[in-house]
């Protein structure tokens, strides 16, 4: 009898666990098909390619494509080495002493706060009070103490930064011991074996946390609300290096992103006719391009997989 109702409540609830799975499925399939539908109609290599017109009402988007890649790429640049350096510490230095709870639990805490709360710091930290410190320091007029690019990638940076140090923890975790000891048997040091070992092991693991980031930073926009993103901005955040007549991305100058696009002329339009189907094509836009970014992370990682095989 107790048999007979174990094998009830398992059918009953593997099939209400399908049952969700499907319904999430089919509205991620309602959603793509919706924005695939209404979006591909206003997407044209003149949509693509060209800058802003007459409020956004016409020309394309390529600024706010091309600030989103950038932006994206130094968040990655910026999160990576702190979260594998993080979770290096806490794996191979700091064992499960009381220092290694305090920060396992601060990651904890950073990772359930709202993205609207790193926006407002990243304000109050990274331009108010480093940028505006660096220009007080040197006596330069409102130069870093300003909305940038730069403060907007390290506001997404310790956005992101949880899921790196957690992902990359699990990646280090399930490295065997025996690799290790087998190391310092051989005579390395501590940190000989992290690099020599260990990483190469735990790369593409790694490169799953990069995955994650920017699945969750491409498309943030709280935190680049206040710290850099403008709506309108035809010009590409580039400055031209003297002599050489090389465009360079400039960091400390302010970017359009499509995530912010899609936010002002879906909440601030007035012409909801005109703008709406710029609305879904901008959409389809990002989610494109984050699933190319992150098919490139995917490429890497199957690749040092290999070589680590």
């Amino acid at each position: 009898m107790i048999i007979k109702r174990r094998k009830i409540f398992n059918t009953f609830f593997q099939g209400l666990c399908r049952g969700i799975a499907f319904l999430v499925i089919l509205a991620l399939i309602a959603i793509l098909v919706r924005v695939i539908i209404s979006g591909a109609t206003v997407i044209n290599p003149g949509f693509l390619l060209k800058k802003p017109m007459e409020g956004m009402t016409a020309g394309g988007i390529f600024p706010a494509i091309f600030g989103t890649i950038c932006i994206t790429i130094l968040m990655i640049i910026m999160a990576i080495p702190a979260g594998i350096a993080a979770a290096i510490y806490l794996i191979e230095y700091t064992g499960k002493g009381f220092l290694s709870r305090i920060i396992r639990a601060s990651i904890n805490n950073l990772a359930g706060v709202p993205s609207i709360v790193f926006g407002l710091f990243g304000v109050g930290f990274f331009i108010l009070f480093i940028g505006r410190g660096i220009d007080r320091a040197f006596g330069f007029p409102l130069l870093f103490g300003q909305p940038a690019m730069l403060w907007a990638a390290s506001t997404l940076a310790l956005l992101v930064l949880p899921v790196i140090i957690v992902s990359t923890e699990e990646a280090l975790n399930s490295v065997p011991v025996s690799l290790r000891e087998a190391a310092f048997a051989l005579g390395a040091t501590k940190w000989q074996v992290v690099r020599n070992v260990v990483l190469p092991q735990a790369r593409s693991g790694i490169l799953t946390g990069a995955i994650l980031s920017i699945s969750r930073g491409a498309g943030e926009t709280a935190p680049i609300l206040f710290t850099g993103c403008a709506y309108f901005l035809p010009r590409l955040p580039v400055f031209t290096i003297p002599y050489a007549h090389v465009p360079v991305i400039n960091p400390f100058d302010q970017f359009m992103c499509l995530s912010y696009h899609i936010f002002i002329m879906a909440t601030q339009s007035t012409n909801i006719e005109i703008t709406r189907p710029i609305q879904y094509g901008t959409t389809l836009v990002l989610i494109i391009l984050t699933f190319l970014l992150n098919l490139s992370a995917i490429i890497f990682r199957i690749y040092f997989r290999k070589r680590s095989k």
